[in-house]
């Protein structure tokens, strides 16, 4: 893109997450880890990138310290070429008030509009799971002559009260913006699906800042992208949807072209990862086409003694697997496991500890958690809640730091 139009890209990563409880007990959701070495912002900074836009703010506000720290020691672009990727606190440039909504933190922030000057904005989210050719959406948006572009994905009509559901007619524009609707409208191609916003925006610079503008004098609005931006274009009939189905990212397999996942609950984090650890995954973490950019751990391999082994798992740098066994897991860097330990079905972040005969299963261990010899984590979900951990659905999150000692 850097031969065309000027897009600046912005990211909204003040979410408090709280359905991620206790992950996001200290940290802003989109830095809750993911895949053993990302962060759940990696994935929609990776897409950008990928995309060639690289002139990327990210909004931050609820406990956002580890966020920033992670963007400005990882995302280091070319200042040469005009690039950047820079974290933007709240600053109360409009008042002393802190984002009253997602429009309302794009509205506080028209500075970073105004001093780049560009032809479009995108405004993305900051922790769903997918791969995205960006390009591809910002060249349909240009060609609609459209003011707003919002991207869905087809997802079955038995399950779209659950979503964000866009009307559309078969030429892509939107008649009507409908949040978790009873009977959710077909598509005019497939009648038992329906478009679900996925939250990833693309504007017409000049007509975005006037609805920015218009809404923050709005007392009557909620200053939200979804619920107030986005429903203004369509009544003006100048929203399209764009159809994620029909983005093509290099290197994609037929299994997980078009994958995306909202991980904004326990359950579905748990569940994004197992979609990572089958030979033939779900979510393919290995496209080197379209690789998902972090910085890695400055450790040694993996290494597995004493006939300790790992199945069906993905397994970080600095981890020792001493005579243990894990299986369908996600193991973050420098873990450590004992003799005859069993972990299973579960995600253990970085500095964890797991020592022998321990059992860990359908379990998430925050950061430094030391499993002592013989304790159980997931085995006895009651257990589990009587010593004080949160238990969503079967599975257990332990906090950092925390150590569970065998019989307590």
């Amino acid at each position: 893109m850097s031969s065309g139009p000027n897009v600046l890209s912005i990211v909204l990563a003040g979410g408090e997450g709280k359905r991620l409880m206790p992950l996001t007990a200290d940290r802003a959701k989109p830095a809750v880890p993911f895949g053993g070495t990302y962060r759940l912002i990696d994935f929609v900074l990776s897409n950008l990138v990928n995309s060639d836009l690289t002139k990327i703010c990210v909004l931050t506000q609820y406990k956002s310290h580890s966020l920033d720290r992670h963007i400005s020691l990882t995302w280091r672009m070319s200042v040469l070429l005009g690039s950047y990727v820079t974290s933007v606190p709240a600053q109360q440039r409009t008042g002393k008030q802190w984002y009253q909504g997602s429009a309302d933190a794009i509205f506080q922030s028209m500075n970073l509009i105004n001093d780049e000057d560009p032809d479009y904005v995108v405004v993305f989210g900051a922790d769903n799971i997918y791969r995205m050719n960006v390009e591809d959406m910002v060249k349909a948006h240009i060609d609609s002559g459209m003011d707003a572009t919002i991207a869905g994905i087809r997802v079955p009509r038995s399950e779209a009260s659950a979503f964000g559901i866009i009307d559309a007619t078969a030429d892509g524009k939107i008649n009507a913006f409908l949040e978790k609707p009873v009977d959710p409208p077909g598509l005019p191609d497939s009648p038992e699906q329906s478009f679900a916003s996925m939250g990833n925006y693309v504007f017409t610079r000049k007509a975005f800042v006037e609805a920015l503008n218009d809404d923050a004098e709005s007392s009557a609005s909620g200053h939200d992208m979804g619920g107030d931006i986005i429903p203004g274009f369509v009544s003006q009939g100048r929203a399209q949807v764009y159809d994620f189905t029909e983005n093509n990212v290099p290197g994609a397999t037929d299994k997980d072209r078009n994958y995306w996942r909202d991980v904004g609950s326990i359950g579905a984090y748990h569940a994004a990862h197992m979609d990572l650890v089958s030979v033939d995954p779900e979510f393919n973490l290995y496209n080197r086409r379209w690789p998902i950019w972090s910085s890695q751990a400055q450790l040694p391999g993996a290494k597995f003694t004493l006939r300790g082994t790992a199945e069906d798992s993905i397994v970080g740098a600095g981890c020792i697997i001493s005579g243990g066994d894990v299986d369908r897991s996600v193991l973050s860097p420098n873990v450590m496991v004992d003799k005859w330990a069993n972990i299973e079905e579960s995600v253990i972040f970085s500095g964890c500890r797991i020592g022998r005969n321990a059992v860990v299963r359908r379990a998430i261990l925050d950061k430094n958690v030391i499993v002592a010899d013989g304790a159980e984590i997931g085995v006895n979900c009651e257990q589990d809640l009587a010593r004080g951990f949160h238990v969503d659905g079967g599975i257990t999150v332990v906090p950092k730091n925390t150590t569970v000692v065998a019989g307590n």
